[in-house]
């Protein structure tokens, strides 16, 4: 499946465009705790634990969007949209929701 943040194929083209596919993950409030009570992963200002688990989210909100445009029998996803929200929950905790979008489309292969 071909993943686009443009809204065209270069060279391609477009014979049916399906609509919109999105894909969600969201991080809960304990892996935030967790991450933080190991600060020694900190170096130079950056968390690896933290970027692992930011990783690991969008790459579940991506193949939960690939996933969508397969069933509609898209080959492509154009005008990809990844974003990052913070989720107030309580007095306190949080959550981070990861969000993929696109458009599913079917382009003519050469």
């Amino acid at each position: 499946m071909l993943i686009l943040t443009t809204p065209s194929i270069e060279g391609k083209k477009i014979t049916h465009y399906f609509g919109l596919v999105s894909g969600e993950a969201i991080l809960g409030a304990n892996i935030f705790k967790d991450l933080f009570a190991g600060i020694r992963d900190i170096v130079g200002g950056r968390s690896a634990a933290y970027e692992k688990e930011l990783k690991q989210a969008k790459e579940i909100a991506i193949e939960e969007m690939k996933e969508q445009a397969r069933t509609m029998n898209a080959n492509a996803i154009i005008g990809v949209d990844l974003d990052y929200e913070t989720i107030q929950v309580g007095q306190g905790g949080g959550m981070l929701m990861v969000s993929a979008s696109g458009t599913a489309v079917t382009y003519e292969e050469a």
